[in-house]
């Protein structure tokens, strides 16, 4: 098996729930070394939702300490002194009152790359606030925009600003190992993460229509401005289909599909501008047109016609669906806790570096002997003395 393409980078996890432990877990997954830092008898927050734990921590190693205390403090710049990387989410400030904060830790290790997430940033006049993903979506403006136009502003259905921000962050983390590493610097860097920007990126020309036209954009549905016909759609047998055919080509193969090859040269919906001005006599077309299918019938004629259309799939359709089946999406790990579980495969899928998932989820202090007796070499009775204490 080869090695993995982060194979040789060592992880301190010091993140809570799911931001920054996700973060680290993508790390692992291709081949970085993470040791998951834990406060004794309690551990990381996350542990509250064991199937979410077992997920974002597999492949890790556990150790406990109480980085609130000075010799746990201690413990840590020791570690660090033998890492490439850091990764926390606790409020801006916390790690500083620690003597944990970014200079602290360079001062350690110069080549000390620290990720550092948080709802708002580390700067500005709301970065001592809490917040968490649901927070992150609303004030990011995702929720404003979620939903009927009627109806109040919906909570996307996942955790979309906890888990992108982990993957941006994962990113930074790696542009500063090369900036480290490959440009030759030789000195890490802190990347600052906040769960609003992470969302905030991904808003595509809202701002600039809002700057440039005054266009504030509400709740729309299941339409997107400027793209139709692209709707869900109910079909004969009570499921929901849904297609997109924005693009002058794809809507004449639409149309053709659907017997309707009139309208293509309708001055209604000659145009994309004419037909996102007339959507709702569209949609009312299409939607006719489906309704009297089944979903295999509907799918199978749409996929014949070059249309881009699939299922609304909820996750037993998911479970049952043989494309995620033969990319793997469907892992089969086992964890010590939890026994057999299934969880997402490996994202993204490198030709030559594959990454893979070591194991499940670790016991909370599973790998304190093999990292403070092993990694640090402390001597046997201060090993002993520090988990006496509550140190470990």
């Amino acid at each position: 098996m080869s090695m993995g393409a982060l194979a040789g980078l060592r992880v301190l996890d010091a993140g809570q729930i799911i931001a920054g432990p996700f973060a680290a877990t993508l790390l692992g997954e291709f081949g970085a070394e993470v040791i998951k830092v834990e406060q004794p008898r309690i551990g990381d927050q996350g542990r509250g939702s064991a199937l979410e734990f077992a997920q974002n921590a597999r492949g890790k190693q556990s150790i406990t300490l109480d980085l609130r205390r000075p010799e746990g403090q201690e413990l840590f710049r020791s570690l660090v002194a033998r890492s490439d990387i850091v990764v926390e989410n606790f409020l801006p400030g916390t790690m500083e009152r620690w003597g944990l904060g970014y200079d602290a830790l360079a001062a350690v290790n110069p080549g000390i790359v620290m990720l550092r997430i948080s709802g708002y940033g580390q700067t500005g006049p709301y970065a001592h606030k809490y917040s968490f993903d649901r927070i992150g979506m609303a004030f990011a403006g995702l929720t404003y925009v979620t939903g009927f136009p009627d109806s109040p502003p919906v909570r996307p259905g996942f955790f979309i600003a906890d888990y992108v921000t982990g993957l941006w962050g994962a990113f930074g983390v790696l542009a500063a190992i090369h900036s480290r590493d490959v440009a030759g610097t030789g000195r890490g860097q802190m990347i600052d993460m906040s769960l609003y920007e992470s969302v905030w990126r991904l808003s595509g020309p809202l701002a600039a229509s809002y700057a440039k036209h005054g266009v504030r954009r509400e709740r729309q549905g299941n339409t997107m401005p400027g793209v139709s016909p692209a709707d869900q759609f109910l079909t004969a047998d009570g499921h929901y289909l849904v297609l997109h055919a924005g693009t002058d080509r794809v809507f004449a193969r639409l149309m053709e599909t659907i017997g309707r090859q009139d309208l293509v040269s309708d001055p209604r919906f000659a145009t994309r501008t004419q037909r996102n001005a007339s959507m709702d006599e569209l949609h009312a077309v299409v939607g006719a047109w489906i309704g009297q299918k089944t979903l295999a019938e509907g799918l199978a004629t749409l996929e014949q016609g070059g249309v881009p259309a699939s299922p609304v799939n909820s996750i037993a359709d998911i479970f049952a669906d043989p494309h995620f089946a033969a990319r793997d999406n469907l892992l089969r790990v086992t964890d010590q806790a939890l026994g057999e579980l299934v969880q997402p495969g490996i994202t993204p899928r490198l030709s030559g570096t594959p990454g893979r998932v070591t194991g499940g989820a670790p016991l909370l202090g599973e790998h304190n002997d093999a990292i403070y007796l092993g990694l640090l070499e402390l001597p046997p009775e201060r090993y002993r003395h520090l988990m006496d204490t509550g140190v470990i």
